[in-house]
């Protein structure tokens, strides 16, 4: 009777330890598990709820089933015609396979270093295999975008509309085949393909961020400067021809102007002279003679001072002089 007591509560307390040590987990939602028996592996739980497992020699392992995320570092990479670009990635990925998982790299902190490794490496391969247009553009929709400038402050529809035709940006950019979004694909296939040994499946790697460095960000503003140059340049010469107009069209005024003084000055001294003639006719009629001398008198007041020599006083031009 003492030994069947003494096997029940050893019994008894077995099972209690068998208890606190927990033949049961429980999987939650959004994980998933690898049980491993002397190291080896017996089974993988996907699916969440309570699992059993053999106390004292079973060991769980919990890994997330969501997706997680990569961010790489901004790496400076050369395009392939030798432009050098900061490239910033990002991507998501998944456990897919948590034995093969457990087998390769065990943590999450390890399988982060492999993506380090296998990202980097072909964010770097794609990037220097294609040109820099591919890598910043994803379309071709610049080559159909035609750049107007807002003329506000003519009020001159037809000048404003001229004005406007000289400031057309339409400059052609290369057309891309890829385009960025066709690189991230590309990087996303070429990554797959390792990631796949090591129970990661990857969902997208995405370019983030790219940025100029800084010899490739001057050229891209002396660019922008010889752009604005060529648009200011069309302002000054729509200034210098409405000048050239404005200018024409003054001479043109006063030309007129003058033209219609000059007219009406000839006007006045043929009414003038007109009157003249009439008043020495008058004065001739009335006493011819004193007429003509004083006429003659007229005349030697401005011919006999600018005469350097007389040779003879014969001339009849000198005859009121001796009468």
């Amino acid at each position: 009777m003492k030994k069947a007591i003494i096997t029940a509560i050893i019994v008894v307390a077995l099972l209690v330890i068998v208890m606190i040590l927990g033949p049961f987990y429980i999987l939650q939602e959004g994980e998933q598990s690898v049980v491993t028996r002397f190291g080896a592996i017996v089974k993988v739980e996907t699916e969440p709820g309570l699992k059993f497992k053999m106390p004292f020699v079973d060991t769980v392992v919990k890994y997330s089933s969501k997706i997680l995320s990569w961010d790489g570092d901004a790496q400076r990479i050369p395009t392939k015609e030798n432009q050098f670009i900061y490239v910033d990635p990002t991507s998501r990925w998944v456990i897919s396979d948590p034995k093969r998982f457990y087998e390769t790299v065990k943590t999450v902190e390890n399988a982060q270093l492999r993506l380090d490794d296998i990202l980097d490496s072909t964010v770097r391969t794609v990037i220097s295999e294609n040109y820099l247009n591919e890598a910043v553009r994803n379309s071709n929709r610049i080559n159909q975008m035609t750049v107007v400038e807002e003329v506000s402050s003519i009020d001159d529809l037809e000048a404003a509309e001229r004005l406007r035709s000289l400031t057309v940006s339409t400059t052609q950019q290369e057309s891309i085949k890829i385009g960025r979004q066709g690189l991230s694909d590309r990087m996303l296939e070429l990554a797959s393909s390792y990631t796949t040994e090591y129970g990661i499946k990857l969902i997208d790697v995405i370019i983030r961020q790219i940025r100029y460095s800084d010899d490739l960000t001057e050229s891209v503003y002396q660019r922008m400067i010889k752009e604005r140059n060529q648009i200011a340049e069309a302002y000054r010469s729509y200034g210098r021809g409405q000048l050239a107009q404005w200018e024409g069209k003054t001479t043109s005024e006063q030309m007129s102007i003058l033209s219609g003084a000059k007219a009406r000055a000839e006007q006045i001294k043929g009414v003038a002279d007109a009157e003249a003639t009439r008043i020495y006719a008058d004065a001739y009629k009335k006493d011819p003679k004193f007429f003509e001398l004083w006429r003659s008198l007229e005349s030697y007041k401005l011919t006999i001072p600018q005469m350097k020599k007389i040779l003879s006083t014969d001339l009849a031009y000198f005859d009121n002089l001796y009468e």
